[in-house]
């Protein structure tokens, strides 16, 4: 039986993107046997209050970065929007476009954590496959009742491979630890403390950040 093609997807505000993102989506795709990882910037993320660089910066910033790796691609579809960038949304148009493709969302054990709050997170579940960047050493005892739930209801069994299932949603899957000590936040406070950013992102963003004078 042919199988299903496959696509991940991470989302982010990308404020701004770095070998972090790159790293873990490169190490995820691996693992999930899929040849495309779309990047997708959020316009109005609903659980952060500020971005500091416009949608128009960070799009640029990702789509550099994906100009030097054949295997992320920039979709731009959240930035198009005027309303806040809604999952459940942006899953569903992507269904619409690709019936046939399975979709494996990824996302961080900081969302997981809030995932039974977000918008319609039920019907997410029959869009596509959660995809849990897991943080090392989490006590995953500490979870929320909601949190336990979910999992005891749609976890798979960690010796699973993903693209060995024929289901095209409905699991959440905790993907291999690797662990990148780097984030946006990270990032900002050295480039407005004036401090190296070198090995924190590719040389073209930087570039970029140094050429928009951003986050000073």
């Amino acid at each position: 039986m042919n199988m299903p093609k496959s696509l991940a997807i991470l989302g982010g505000t990308f404020d701004p993107i770095h070998n972090g993102h790159i790293l873990s989506a490169k190490h995820v795709a691996k693992w999930l046997g899929v040849n495309q990882v779309n990047l997708m910037p959020a316009h109005l993320p609903p659980h952060k209050n500020t971005v500091t660089a416009s949608p128009s910066q960070r799009a640029s910033m990702v789509k550099l970065v994906c100009e030097s790796e054949s295997l992320l691609v920039c979709d731009q579809r959240e930035l198009k929007r005027t309303s806040l960038s809604y999952t459940f949304d942006t899953l569903k148009e992507i269904k619409q476009e690709q019936p046939q493709t399975r979709l494996f969302f990824i996302i961080g054990m900081d969302s997981l954590l809030s995932f039974t709050k977000w918008y319609h997170w039920q019907e997410i579940l029959t869009l596509c496959h959660l995809v849990v960047n897991c943080r090392q050493n989490y006590p995953l005892e500490n979870l929320s009742n909601d949190t336990q739930l979910l999992l005891k209801r749609h976890q798979l069994d960690k010796n699973i491979r993903p693209q060995l299932i024929n289901k095209q949603a409905g699991y959440i899957f905790f993907a291999p630890e690797m662990v990148v000590d780097v984030s946006s936040t990270l990032i900002r406070n050295n480039i407005k403390e004036q401090q190296s950013c070198d090995n924190l992102m590719p040389t073209s963003v930087l570039n970029y950040i140094k050429e928009h004078k951003l986050y000073r």
